[in-house]
């Protein structure tokens, strides 16, 4: 699909195929064309090339549209847009049709599957964000959607609800056997919930795949640095290898006097204990330790982050390190760089 507005391509040849039970993630910072592309399935937007199909039918095209309503397709939004004067029970059935008995039966359903029961005559005002966050959920899973289109449904929730409340809508929409499609800028919140990463950047999808696979194996520099902090070394190819401080890094592939970035990320830094004190020098997986000098140590809840002033070139590397682990600013250190754990990309 691609989306133009004023002859810029806000959206550009995005293809997505989302199997029924499955989470697909939609990644990427704000303004990449993430929710224009939520915006034309739902077909709220019209694409200007591109078709739409759900079940092997065509449901949009640039000729033929099959209206909003009639898609079977679920929208789930941050605001949850509950009906303030409707109560628990109307909201949920708002979008259902069939007789006043289908419709009691299946918001009866839907709530004890989100242990919302005890609600159901109460109104959206007694409820808490977690719990409204759930009335939208049953509400949008009322019609039985084949697909459900979910645009940061979980941003508007405090960290202590949002853990449980996300974990708890992904196994009621597995349980429907809906294919999601989710909409996030939040890293953690994609590798938590997706079955399938797509990862967005000015309106492309410029890597696609399970989470592990594009964690793990980053298209550029810039996914790399989506997903964590990073630290970069910058050298020159000659005979495969790239010289740095650590040591060198193979190439393989890359012509001789190309300039290279080596890319990884702070938790994948060692510090060299060992050479610190009296043990062995390290492996040669390991490279060349290089000193640095601390000058800086937070703790940060599940880890500690230390930042090292490098002999050098006098730039700053980030390591973090498991629990607790706040050396003096000013002592002097070595690092090793492993080489299974960097990346290395065409500056």
């Amino acid at each position: 699909m691609t989306r133009r507005f004023d002859g810029r391509a806000v959206v550009e040849d995005v293809s997505l195929a989302i199997q029924p039970g499955e989470v697909m993630c939609l990644l990427g910072p704000s303004g990449c064309g993430k929710s224009t592309t939520l915006r034309m399935i739902a077909g709220v937007e019209m694409q200007d090339s591109g078709e739409i199909w759900v079940d092997g039918t065509l449901i949009c095209d640039t000729v033929f549209r099959v209206p909003p309503e009639r898609r079977g397709i679920g929208l789930m939004f941050q605001d949850f847009a509950l009906f303030p004067h409707l109560s628990v029970a109307d909201n949920v059935a708002f979008g259902l049709k069939g007789s006043r008995e289908f419709k009691r039966s299946r918001v009866e359903e839907l709530l004890e599957r989100v242990d919302l029961m005890r609600f159901i005559d109460g109104y959206p005002h007694e409820l808490s964000g977690g719990e409204q966050q759930r009335v939208a959920l049953a509400r949008a899973l009322a019609p039985k959607p084949r697909i459900m289109l979910m645009d940061e449904p979980f941003s508007g929730l405090d960290n202590r609800l949002r853990d449980g409340i996300r974990d708890e809508t992904l196994a009621v929409l597995k349980e429907e056997d809906t294919a999601v499609l989710l909409v996030t800028h939040e890293p953690e919140e994609a590798m938590r919930m997706a079955d399938q990463i797509a990862l967005m950047r000015e309106g492309r999808i410029v890597q696609q795949g399970a989470p592990y696979n594009v964690y793990t194996r980053p298209h550029d520099r810039a996914a790399v640095a989506f997903f964590s902090d990073t630290n970069i070394l910058r050298s020159k190819v000659e005979g495969a290898l790239a010289d740095t401080p650590f040591g060198d890094f193979l190439a393989p592939g890359v012509a001789d006097g190309t300039e290279v970035e080596i890319v990884f990320r702070p938790q994948h830094v060692r510090i060299d204990f060992d050479r610190n004190g009296s043990g062995p020098l390290p492996t040669a997986s390991d490279g060349t330790p290089a000193r640095g000098v601390v000058e800086r140590a937070r703790f940060m809840g599940n880890e500690s982050l230390v930042e090292f002033r490098m002999d050098f070139d006098g730039s700053v590397l980030k390591v973090t390190v498991p629990n607790v682990f706040l050396p003096t600013p000013g002592k002097a250190m070595w690092l090793t760089v492993p080489r299974n754990r960097c990346f290395i990309f065409p500056a």
